[in-house]
């Protein structure tokens, strides 16, 4: 069960858009951004809100892949596995990644909702490869090591 303050972001999110269906994909955008994620909750109040069932709520918000229903981390890290990254070493970053987060390939998210890491088919910096992301950050011809060298830094943001 969500507390009150979900409901009243909500509204706030709620008031800056017309009450009807074509608002829900903005709206729904505004929450993942407000909460990292779309409680389920969240969407079906929304529904009610502007007038369309939980079901056609659901079933808009499931099929773009970029709405999540699972809480993410403070950092986002997308390791990018499209061809160019791929070909460039691209997983041996994510399986370092997995493996120092206690992560894998059904568990995306550290328990302490520090970290979420995702793998794309591209991020569109193919010259860079292999690249991760970082909170839209993009950092380029990474290696593992350079990528245990970022998570340390993040980390130590953390601890200060």
């Amino acid at each position: 069960m969500l507390d009150q303050t979900y409901y009243e972001k909500t509204d706030a999110i709620l008031s800056e858009f017309p009450p009807e269906e074509k608002s829900l994909i903005p709206i729904i955008q505004e929450i993942q951004e407000a909460f990292t994620y779309v409680p389920p909750e969240i969407l079906g109040y929304v529904a009610g809100k502007i007038g369309i069932s939980e079901a056609k709520a659901y079933s808009v918000a499931s099929f773009y892949e970029n709405f999540s229903f699972e809480p993410k981390g403070k950092y986002v890290i997308r390791v990018c596995d499209g061809t160019a990254c791929h070909v460039r070493k691209s997983t041996p970053i994510l399986e370092a990644l997995q493996s120092t987060l206690g992560l894998s390939k059904r568990k995306h998210t550290t328990d302490d909702l520090l970290f979420t890491v995702e793998t794309v088919s591209c991020l569109g910096a193919c010259g860079l490869a292999p690249a991760i992301t970082i909170n839209g950050e993009v950092h380029s011809k990474m290696t593992p090591e350079k990528m245990m060298d970022l998570l340390e830094g993040l980390k130590g943001e953390e601890a200060e």
